[in-house]
């Protein structure tokens, strides 16, 4: 970016004003309209991190622009544009005169703001938020590093870059489960920390941390250790800020210890409440009783007999201590921290005293494992989830199972940490055609998620999301079902219809309806979550285009071949462009192209896809990929359709010694092959050849899949139909028989016969 100087032939840079983890922000001049602007830029990602990493920042940034541009408020930054120029995600600000509370306490040596100033930026801040929370966002990372005061007085929140819509809630929290560290400890509340609910409350506990620091010169919780910090938000009740500046007036003490209550309940109702009391503490008024005093001294919050408070989670792993209002940051954009990172589980009755350092063995708990081990074991966790990447499913499936047995020793088979391994066992299991035991882990992970976490916790319901989709990869659609529904009637009472985790379930709901046989309910749902992802994400985002291309399916199944064709044209050019002609998505959709082509008669041109589409997976993927095969297939199948049964019969024949060779003699996909060999010898008159090998088919599927499979029955009426053609009638009266009352006898109800 630096080298372009200039964005969108509109937005030039001049100098850079901050730095953080994520890019920089520039002062620019606005060409079109000659105005001085900011201008945040994310930094461009080099070839160390994947692709899926890349798109989760980029996402985030979006959400950013969207979430911050929608807010025009006083006491908030405003955002003039947003937008992408090579590559790099822009968002364009007002330009702030001004510097933050993080710099205005350093330019104070570190002592406390002047008590009418403190007061007067309680009161702004809190009319921005109630404001912002009427919105429905939360900013989840109120510092004094994102609260500007400007050279008029005028007081702005700035950076809503982990902001996140109140109805929402979860959707970064899954973001940051890549290991971007969200939130700085010094100022989140008890719940974010804890991984419980978080809405407007949440804010107003963080901002009763910064009023507590500005007004005192330390922040409640002045321990440089993160476990300390975090401990005390938990657990310790924070000392009067008299007992630190004595001239503070009163009013003001008991509204930030109301703010710094542990239960969210506890504190002010909203930011209206806030701004109310302020109001009536600096003109003298009473206003009526809010909330309890709190002036006892600290004490440690005590938990029932028997009772553990919540652990850290999982997603602190990566988290830094961050920084106290030290006034080493650019405004808006606070420098990272770089110490250790955090995991382990919580301990309880541990003597704040002994901090810093790792807490002590408390008797009769498990040992405080050491944090060597925690990120020899993180770094291991996090190679198998690299291999898993990289398609090498047994090796990272190896990594995960000697991690989880570790993790479990030490932190506890209920560990989020521990959980986390186990869950992706199940994942490598699914991914290596062991449904059946990925099922047992993702059940187990989902039972240990409940007891720890709860039912609704998006962590839990991940793992029985993933547990229906193995029921489905095991033909078990209808227990399939219950699941989903289940885990979609939690997540859209507790995120909302839209939420991005909502709609995924959504649309393997969809995917599941269809193979239940429910089409018309299938297409409806799946056409509501293709054009809800197009609404929030855009139609070319590619969680948009699994949807659409799952309509079009249901449209084929639906026999609605012209709009499947259409569909699935649509979705392979939107692909083509966002992820290049040669990704195999694109490519997927096109072999679709080619099956709808062929349904409407139209075998000349699926002909010239398939021969085209053969070529570019045999140069990407090699001759024996099971696409390219796949491709070779339907070329054959069309081949047929135009009468030209010789070449037909060739290609059937070297399909089937491929796929038999590499896959097995007994594979779908070579049975598949088979079958097709056969339908060329009947259509060439070598009937008795054909009855051969529809035979050898169909005894494969009965010992496979069983005498009364679907594919077993179909083609028992294939080597019936042989049998006529051969004149064979008596023998084929009495297969079309056997294969009625198995049909029959497989539709009767359980115990029937």
């Amino acid at each position: 970016m630096a080298e372009t100087r200039l964005i969108q032939s509109r937005y030039r840079l001049l100098d850079v004003i901050g730095r953080g983890g994520m890019g920089e922000v520039w002062r620019a001049r606005d060409e079109s309209l000659g105005r001085q602007v900011a201008v945040k830029c994310l930094k461009p990602l080099g070839s160390q991190h994947d692709q899926s990493f890349t798109r989760i920042l980029r996402e985030r940034f979006r959400r950013e622009a969207r979430v911050a541009a929608a807010l025009q408020h006083r006491g908030v930054t405003v955002v003039h544009d947003f937008g992408e120029h090579e590559g790099v995600l822009y968002l364009v600000m007002e330009l702030l005169d001004g510097r933050n509370l993080s710099q205005l306490l350093e330019d104070n040596k570190q002592h406390p703001l002047p008590v009418p100033e403190v007061v007067d930026i309680a009161e702004q801040v809190a009319d921005a938020l109630g404001y912002t929370h009427q919105q429905g966002i939360v900013h989840r990372d109120l510092k004094p590093a994102n609260i500007m005061r400007l050279a008029d007085g005028t007081v702005k929140i700035c950076d809503f870059g982990i902001a996140r819509l109140g109805h929402d809630i979860g959707f970064t929290s899954r973001l940051t489960g890549t290991g971007i560290a969200m939130g700085t400890p010094h100022y989140m509340s008890p719940e974010q920390i804890s991984g419980g609910d978080v809405d407007h409350r949440s804010d107003l506990y963080s901002l009763g941390c910064v009023l507590y620091e500005i007004a005192t010169g330390v922040p409640p919780f002045d321990l440089d250790d993160a476990w300390a910090v975090l401990v005390g938000h938990r657990d310790t009740q924070p000392q009067p800020l008299r007992s630190h500046r004595a001239e503070l007036p009163g009013f003001f003490d008991q509204v930030v210890l109301d703010l710094l209550a542990k239960a969210p309940g506890e504190r002010p109702v909203d930011a209206g409440d806030l701004r109310r009391r302020i109001l009536h503490g600096r003109t003298g008024e009473q206003p009526q009783a809010y909330g309890h005093v709190r002036l006892a001294p600290p004490v440690l919050v005590e938990h029932p007999a028997g009772t553990h408070p919540p652990r850290l989670p999982s997603w602190t792993r990566d988290m830094t201590t961050g920084h106290k209002a030290t006034g080493t940051a650019a405004a808006g954009f606070p420098l990272p921290d770089h110490s250790a990172g955090l995991t382990g589980e919580w301990t309880t009755g541990t003597d704040l005293r002994a901090l810093p350092g790792s807490f002590p063995a408390v008797r009769g708990e498990r040992p405080t494992p050491s944090p060597e081990l925690l990120s020899t074991l993180a770094n291991r966790h996090s190679a198998g989830l690299n291999l898993g990447r990289l398609g090498h499913w047994e090796e990272a499936g190896e990594v995960h199972r000697a991690v989880a047995a570790e993790r479990a020793h030490a932190l506890g088979p209920d560990h989020p940490d521990t959980l986390a391994s186990r869950y992706e066992v199940g994942f490598t299991l699914s991914r290596t055609g062991r449904a059946a035991d990925a099922l047992r882990e993702f059940g187990r992970v989902a039972d240990g998620r409940e007891r720890a976490l709860g039912p609704d916790h998006p962590e839990t319901l991940a793992a029985r999301q993933e547990t229906a989709y193995v029921l489905g990869q095991l033909g078990r659609h209808f227990e399939a079902h219950q699941v989903y529904a289940v885990v979609l009637a939690s997540r859209e009472r507790t995120m909302g219809r839209d939420h991005p985790d909502t709609l995924r379930c959504r649309h393997n709901l969809a995917f599941n309806l269809s193979r239940l046989g429910r089409l018309e309910d299938s297409y409806r749902m799946a056409h509501e979550v293709a054009d809800a992802r197009s609404r929030l994400l855009g139609a070319t985002h590619p969680d948009t285009l699994v949807t659409r291309y799952e309509v079009a399916y249901t449209l084929g199944r639906l026999g609605r071949w012209e709009e499947a064709l259409r569909a699935y044209g649509e979705v392979a050019q939107a692909r083509a462009t966002s992820l290049g002609s040669d990704h195999p998505e694109t490519l997927s959709a096109r072999y679709e192209v080619g099956v709808s082509l062929g349904r409407l008669g139209r075998s000349a041109e699926a002909l010239e896809l398939y021969r085209a589409l053969v070529d570019d997976r045999t140069r990407v993927s090699g001759p024996a990929d099971a696409e390219t095969l796949r491709a070779r297939h339907g070329l054959g199948v069309n081949l047929g359709r135009m009468a030209r049964w010789e070449e037909a019969l060739t290609t059937a024949r070297e399909v089937c010694a491929i796929r038999e060779r590499t896959l097995g003699p007994d594979h779908p996909d070579t049975l598949v092959s088979r079958r097709e060999i056969a339908v060329g010898l009947g259509w060439l008159g070598r009937w008795a050849d054909a009855l051969t090998v529809y035979r050898q088919v169909a005894e494969a599927r009965t010992r496979v899949l069983g005498a009364d499979h679907p594919d077993a029955l179909a083609s028992r009426n294939d080597e019936a139909h042989c049998l006529e053609q051969l004149g064979r009638g008596t023998e084929a009266v009495e297969l079309y028989r056997q294969v009625a009352t198995l049909r029959q006898q497989r539709g009767a109800p359980s115990g029937q016969g």
